[in-house]
């Protein structure tokens, strides 16, 4: 299954599962939850979601690196300052978020089971990759990284 290895971009792989989250919806029963802490919870965590992705990005920005994620051999520096000091994979994680808001919203359970498969996928076929193209870019100094920061949070 290596050929899956960095081919979809997180971004397309994050619509795709948002897509099959509202399919998944229609087939499964509801829960029912208040629709304004419904909606409100929905927006802070999708809100919360880009506010941390796009921390990632400035941080790359910043250092005048790549944010290309099928590239990542192409990582011109290694990133742990800022968000990177928390999370080691911040627009991942915004993601993540992103698609709780929107499971919150479609308010069923089926949706929320979705959310450790999109998981699952990234660390296998996106992070694990991009891991040990920085391993052999940065060599100890992502292996000291890796050993502080957690991957996720």
């Amino acid at each position: 299954m290596n050929f899956l290895e960095l081919k979809i971009p997180p971004l397309v792989v994050a619509f795709i599962f948002a897509v099959g989250m509202w399919l998944l919806s229609l087939l499964a029963p509801s829960f029912q939850m208040m629709t304004s802490i419904r909606v409100a919870l929905a927006v802070v965590l999708v809100l919360a979601g880009i506010g941390i992705a796009l921390a990632g990005v400035v941080s790359f920005r910043r250092a005048s690196t790549t944010v290309n994620p099928v590239s990542p051999g192409a990582a011109t520096s290694l990133v742990s300052a800022g968000i990177y000091a928390f999370t080691r994979n911040p627009m991942y994680l915004g993601f993540l978020l992103g698609l709780s808001g929107w499971a919150v919203y479609l308010s069923n359970a089926a949706a929320f089971l979705a959310l450790p498969f999109f998981v699952l996928y990234l660390n296998r076929f996106q992070i694990a990759p991009e891991e040990r193209a920085l391993q052999t870019l940065f060599g100890g100094e992502f292996s000291a990284y890796r050993g502080r920061v957690r991957r996720w949070i």
